[in-house]
This record gives C-alpha cells, structure tokens and sequence, in this order.
C-alpha cells in the first residue's frame, strides 16, 4: 500500500534549521509583538483599519441585499393586488417609490443597529472580528448613538465614501459615523483554542 504524499511527509520530521536561519527566526520573532491580552481594556484594542471595513461593508451587502429583495417583493405583492397591470413597475420617483427605500433603508437599519447593540458585530463584521464599541470607556454603545452612527454612515456611502476614506487622514483612524456617534470600531484578538 503506497501512502498519500501529504502524509507521508507529516510523518518525517522536518530537519534541523541552519544555526543562521535559527538566530534570524530567533532575531525576528524577538521583535514581534505578545499576544494580545483580550481583557485588556477596549482602548487599547487595535483599531480597524480602513480595508477590514469595507470587506465586513461588502459582506454586509449580500444579507441587507436579501432583505430588501423581500420588501421589494411584499411592494410588488400589494402593488399588483391593488389593481396595477402586473407588468407595470412602481413609477420611478412617485410616491410609492420613495417609500419603497424609505422601508429598505429602515429594514437595513433594523439589521445592523440590533446587531451592534447585542454582541458589537453584523454578520459581515465577525470573521475579521471587528466590534462597535463606545469611544470613551469601549463599552456597549447606546441606541441613540448606533442609529445615529448610521444614519451618518449613510450619508458617508452617498458621498461617495468620503466619510470612509476620512479614516486615512484623521488622527484617531475614526470615520465621520465614528466621531458622529462617539463610536469606534476595534479589531479583537484571535481567542486561543
């Protein structure tokens, strides 16, 4: 029976380092920051930077997009049962229309600001492990702060973004729904096991 590669190579023990490679591994992980206490206090958690948020924003797309394909079906639904031809679309900038993203832009906030309130993530924000925390003491913050974190936030993607991009030149890293808010995002520490 021939064994797989991958095993087979698990099995032998690698050989040893040259003295060089061992004192230059030894020399680099000397540098290398400890581990992270995770009871150390929030306000010396590392702050996220501007990328981790865009790919929890770009992960949070697909969720807050499945919701509003609801909404969109229940408006289409009612539309329809009221008596429009079924192949009539709601007309652009009426009235309906406008409360059509009124409710998306709501049922999105009903997504994202429970989510910060009750464990500090949206489903975007946990696999790189990035928290809202309050900006003066790292706890919960309150709901006022959340909605209005993002209702600014709002305005921050409308501009283009600019309130995210703003990140790269304040001097907290803080985003315009950060000073806002009086929130901040921190990134957690890997938890060991």
């Amino acid at each position: 029976m021939r064994w797989p590669a991958p095993i087979l190579t698990s099995l032998i023990p690698a050989p040893p380092l040259p003295m060089r490679k061992r004192r230059r591994r030894a020399g680099i992980l000397a540098r290398m920051p400890g581990p992270v206490d995770s009871t150390a206090a929030p306000a010396t958690a590392p702050r996220a930077l501007i990328g981790w948020r865009l790919l929890a924003l770009f992960y949070d797309f697909w969720p807050v997009l499945a919701l509003w394909m609801l909404v969109s079906l229940c408006f289409t639904l009612g539309y329809t049962i009221s008596g429009h031809e079924p192949h009539r679309n709601i007309a652009p900038l009426s009235g309906l229309q406008w409360l059509l993203w009124s409710v998306c832009w709501l049922v999105a906030g009903a997504y994202a600001v429970p989510s910060w309130r009750r464990g500090g993530q949206t489903l975007g924000m946990r696999p790189w492990r990035l928290q809202v925390v309050r900006a003066d003491d790292g706890g919960v913050p309150a709901w006022r702060s959340l909605w209005l974190r993002y209702a600014v936030g709002t305005v921050s993607l409308l501009a283009a973004g600019l309130g995210f991009w703003w990140a790269w030149f304040d001097r907290g890293r803080l985003t315009w729904h950060d000073r806002a808010s009086g929130t901040r995002i921190v990134r957690r520490p890997v938890r060991p096991g």
